[in-house]
């Protein structure tokens, strides 16, 4: 009974976090009275609709802004093409279309069907970046650079283009999508593409064009409406034999040229407030450009900061740890043996000798945990001779052939050679204990402001940074310094290691001795 009520409790709150997927069974409805649509395929529609919201309610949710956008179209598609489907009405929302007397010739509710179509239009975009769906991105970052916002300019964004291509599509498709000539659909589709071409390869031209586009269309409402003004009486667009749709208006009467004429004057007005905004367009497209840029890198460094800062916690701890349990541990052994050779030496003076001895050789094997200690921060060779005399000293402790060639003009900054050096030596650490090579290579070189190392081993392959913590570690630290760590290593050999951290070179250290 529990596991039941875990279960409902779990249901319930994933449609609570996916509501919107609930709406898709109703668009699958809408979908039945927008086509004539057989009673089995009809049932078999709704029902997987049904399933999809219930079982997969994110999914779901995903797939609403699409279908939308689908129904919207059908609705479009449906009122041009009456003229030669058999059935001259449908069902779209809560509107009935019907073409009476001359099936060429919408009616009134065509005008109430493209509101509708138009507020489907503005609800699929919405939804699509409400749910975070495929292309939310793009349509998300278009709408802010129209509106200034989330770090935006107030530019045109490229992405303008298509919307204002369907305008145009929807003004004469009765001239390309249904004359029933294949040269003019396919003109159609290519304008289309060519569309889609310009926002991605050209987006310069795709903008200047839209912002036109926008232009012409207002300019053509608003002579629609300029024409009535003159002429007022039936209009000339009425009485012609095929029927033009105008934005949220098909123009069949006087009324609705008006109407065409008050979105003509938006789109003008429109058109206006974007025009001056491409005189400025090539330096606020670079200005986000350096926007997003500065975005992920003010991203990166967030996330540098907090590995560089557990880095440092870890790094502490280890010191404590080892001053607890090393040098800490054999100086206090140190006092008890001298406290106790002071009591004996007036009675026992060999016993008192033998504790002075045991405290001599206590007190060498501190002093070499401590040398072991600082060695683990700042190997002393890395600190008297600089990198390249570290990386040869590790190479001659390694048991193992190491072939090092290390071209560094000056020395780096002592943290980064700090991180590259345990770098190189996690490397190499690897090719001797997992890898089973029998010779490594170490390169390290200096170009364009960057330290690169490369140490390849002849082993048997098969590194991974994520399966254990020393790459991991290299890595983690390497990314505090803007620093990268990548690893090719396949089953077989060999691995490659390659290390790269930006800096600014300075004057070499030489050995003080």
């Amino acid at each position: 009974m529990t596991t039941s009520g875990g279960l409902r409790t779990t249901w319930q709150r994933r449609l609570s976090a996916h509501w919107l997927g609930l709406l898709l069974p109703l668009i699958a409805v809408g979908m039945l009275g927008l086509f004539n649509i057989i009673a089995l395929f009809a049932a078999l529609l709704v029902s997987l609709a049904v399933a999809l919201a219930l079982f997969a309610p994110a999914e779901s949710a995903r797939l609403v802004p699409f279908a939308l956008l689908g129904y919207a179209v059908g609705g479009l598609l449906r009122l041009h093409s009456l003229v030669w489907l058999e059935a001259p009405s449908f069902t779209f929302g809560v509107l009935h279309v019907g073409i009476a007397g001359n099936m060429g010739t919408a009616d009134k509710d065509a005008m109430w069907l493209l509101l509708e179509v138009a507020a489907s239009l503005v609800g699929s975009v919405w939804l699509l970046v409400l749910t975070g769906g495929p292309g939310c991105g793009a349509v998300r970052t278009a709408i802010a650079q129209l509106r200034g916002t989330d770090g935006q300019p107030r530019t045109v964004p490229a992405l303008l283009l298509l919307p204002a291509i369907l305008l145009w599509e929807e003004l004469i498709s009765e001239q390309l999508w249904f004359n029933g000539q294949a040269p003019a659909q396919v003109t159609a589709v290519l304008l289309i593409v060519v569309a889609v071409a310009l926002v991605i390869a050209l987006p310069r031209a795709a903008v200047t064009l839209a912002v036109v586009a926008i232009a012409v269309f207002g300019l053509f409402g608003a002579l629609i409406a300029g024409q009535q003004l003159l002429a007022p009486g039936p209009h000339p667009i009425a009485e012609s034999a095929e029927t033009l749709f105008y934005g949220a208006v098909a123009l069949n009467n006087g009324t609705t040229a008006m109407l065409a004429g008050v979105q003509g004057v938006a789109f003008l007005v429109f058109a206006g407030v974007l025009a001056p905004r491409l005189r400025t367009w090539g330096a606020d497209a670079e200005l986000a450009t350096r926007a997003r840029a500065l975005e992920h890198r003010v991203d990166r460094l967030t996330k540098t900061r907090v590995d560089a800062s557990e880095v440092a916690i870890a790094e502490l701890r280890r010191i404590e740890r080892d001053l607890h349990d090393g040098a800490q541990a054999r100086l206090v052994a140190v006092g008890m043996s001298l406290r106790a050779a002071e009591q004996l030496m007036p009675t026992s003076p060999d016993a008192a000798l033998a504790l002075v001895a045991e405290a001599r050789e206590t007190s060498s094997r501190a002093l070499a945990d401590l040398r072991d200690l600082v060695r683990g921060i700042y190997p002393p060779v890395l600190a008297d001779r600089g990198l390249a005399d570290a990386v040869r000293a590790l190479a001659l402790d390694t048991p193992l052939p190491v072939d090092v060639d290390v071209v560094v003009p000056e020395e780096p900054q002592m943290p980064v050679a700090a991180a590259v050096y345990f770098g190189i030596a996690e490397a190499i650490t690897n090719a001797v204990v997992h890898a089973g090579a029998t010779a490594v290579q170490v390169q390290v070189a200096y170009a364009g402001d960057i330290v690169r190392a490369l140490v390849t081993d002849d082993g048997h392959g098969g590194a991974d940074p994520s399966l254990g913590t020393g790459l991991a570690g290299v890595e983690r630290r390497l990314a505090a310094f803007d620093g990268i760590l990548a690893v090719s290593s396949p089953v077989g050999g060999p691995t490659i290691v390659a290390i790269e951290v930006p800096c600014v070179l300075s004057s070499a250290k030489t050995s003080s001795s």
